[in-house]
């Protein structure tokens, strides 16, 4: 083969290459376009829906926090006897058991949210455990009077992960 064949050859093939890589570029812009429509379009659909379940899931967080609020829990929960571990233990017990039946309710809930749901509970915890250490505390009773006291002094850890609750169904919208 001579050099004009070659030259001859190239002239002919690069315009092919050049077409055949433009058309494959096109192809592909196009699939990846189609496929973004395809997937707005669904979004599109199920928003509604995923919206209503995400709502339920705010509002079935905010009972929770209300049922774990240590002025509401304390008054819903009377002591069973006397002793105040026992009384303790109860009411933790309620505590955790409350948030086993919530516990799904964390897939339609921001990380960061569920993060303060868990915090506000062990924080409760926490609080009722520190009460019932005091010395001066001998019964059921007298425990669950320290902790409405505390409660006056200073805001519960519920009324907190309520407010960023309550924050961010509002950035739902």
């Amino acid at each position: 083969m001579d050099n004009t064949q070659i030259i001859t050859l190239v002239s002919y093939s690069l315009p092919t290459l050049i077409m055949a890589f433009v058309a494959y570029s096109f192809y592909e812009l196009y699939t990846k376009n189609e496929s973004a429509k395809r997937l707005y379009l669904l979004k599109k659909e199920t928003k509604p829906e995923s919206l209503s379940i995400r709502l339920q899931a705010y509002e079935r967080m905010t009972l929770f926090l209300e049922r774990i609020n240590p002025s509401q829990l304390l008054v819903r929960i009377s002591p069973i006897s006397e002793d105040k571990t026992d009384y303790q233990n109860f009411v933790i017990a309620q505590i955790e058991q409350e948030y086993e039946h919530n516990l799904t309710q964390q897939i339609y809930v921001s990380e960061e949210c569920w993060s303060t749901i868990t915090n506000a509970k062990n924080a409760t915890i926490q609080m009722i455990l520190l009460a019932a250490k005091n010395e001066k505390i001998a019964d059921a009773n007298q425990l669950r009077e320290l902790i409405l006291k505390d409660l006056l002094a200073k805001s519960s850890p519920s009324g907190t992960a309520l407010s960023f609750l309550k924050n961010e169904v509002g950035q739902l919208w």
